[in-house]
Order: structure tokens, then sequence, then C-alpha cells
């Protein structure tokens, strides 16, 4: 499931593409403005960022100056400069693809796949059908998942779960993280949901002889 980080601070048009992407099996993660786009990726792993360019805070050419300084994430900008944007200067300063609104909703699908598939061919890890870690085995495509050989049976959820954290072994996520990236959806701090999910794949992997998922007290969970 690939992640997009939308950075639009127009209500309609962010809700109609967070719909959209939705829709289409993407999980998302919005900002409404520069400065916040900049710090949700300082905590959240994103394969594709949708940026307009005239946002509040943070512009959105400062922001593709600072975001290339550490990563190459494909970025699409969505802007109504129209006729007054410089594409030369745009795809210099890093840019990857860019639309003037009103935009065609199917050609921007289109340009997404392009620009992810390009981005797999260069990042081997992310193109990979099965994932693994010591001896669990999780294959993206038939979403089975093997440990030590033995296939176990796991939830939508579950499998999510495990995807993200074998995806980026050791790393630490908090229980927000795991929501939003497991679940889609904005995360609340009242929702136990994410803990009994963890208790159930806990279960289901000590079933089958191991005991990878470490709870960090006061911050989260990491697999280790």
């Amino acid at each position: 499931m690939s992640q997009i980080l939308i950075v639009e601070d127009d209500t309609a048009v962010h809700v109609l593409l967070k719909e959209v992407l939705t829709t289409h099996g993407f999980i998302t993660i919005d900002a409404y403005s520069g400065t916040e786009g900049r710090l949700l990726l300082d905590s959240h792993e994103v394969d594709l960022i949708l940026l307009d360019l005239m946002l509040p805070g943070l512009s959105g050419e400062d922001f593709v100056n600072e975001i290339r300084q550490k990563s190459q994430v494909p970025i699409i900008v969505l802007t109504a400069k129209g006729d007054q944007i410089d594409k030369n200067t745009l795809l210099a300063a890093g840019v990857d693809d860019y639309m003037v609104k009103p935009f065609d909703i199917n050609e921007l699908l289109l340009r997404i796949a392009i620009q992810l598939r390009h981005q797999s061919v260069h990042s081997p890890a992310k193109s990979e059908s099965v994932l693994h870690y010591k001896e669990i085995f999780l294959e993206l495509e038939t979403r089975i998942v093997t440990v030590s050989g033995n296939e176990i049976h796991l939830t939508g959820r579950e499998f999510s779960l495990l995807e993200l954290f074998l995806t980026h072994p050791q790393k630490v996520f908090s229980r927000a993280n795991l929501y939003e990236n497991a679940w889609g959806d904005p995360y609340f701090e009242s929702d136990k949901s994410v803990n009994m999910h963890i208790s159930n794949l806990r279960k289901k992997l000590s079933s089958a002889g191991v005991n990878y998922i470490q709870t960090i007290w006061g911050v989260g969970f990491k697999f280790d």
C-alpha cells in the first residue's frame, strides 16, 4: 500500500484528492500547509507527494528545496498558476511532474502510477513481492505469511501491521503511526484498536515460536 502525502490548503481539492486516492487503494497523509507537510515527513514514510505551490507558511517552492536536500521521494506539483509557472525551473528544483488546476483526475492517477513505478525501479526493496525477517516470510501478492515454513493466518489489519514492521524492522512506531498506516484514517487517542490488533498479532506469532514485537513504553512498538 503506497502512502501519499497531500500538501494542499484548498479544502475542497484536498478532500477530492483524499477520496479518490483512498478509493484506489492508497493511504493518504494530510497536510494543509508547507510547514505541516515538512513536519509530517519527519514522522512518516511516504512514497509520493502531491504538492500545491501556493501554501500558507512554507511555500511550495521552498518545501521542494528543503525536501530535496534529504530525500528523492517523487513530487507532483498541482498548481493554479498555469502560464505563470516556469516548468523548467520547477523540474530543475527537483519536481518530478506537475499538473495545472483544474486537472483530470484519471490523468493524475496515471501520472502517480508512473512515478511510483519509476520509484520502485530505483528502490529494489520496495519492488520485492516478498518481505522477510529471519524466519518470517510475507508474500505481498498472495498475502500468505509463513513462519519457519508454517503458514499462519492473519486478518487484514494484522497483515498490514506485520507488513509495516517487516518493511521497517527496528523502527519505533507510535500507535498513531501504526493506525494511520494500517487503517488509513486519522488516529484518536481513545481508540484501542491498535493495542487489540498488536496483541492478536503477537499471539499468532508467538504460537509459531517467534516474539519480535516489543513494547516501547510511553512511545509505541518496534519489531526486533
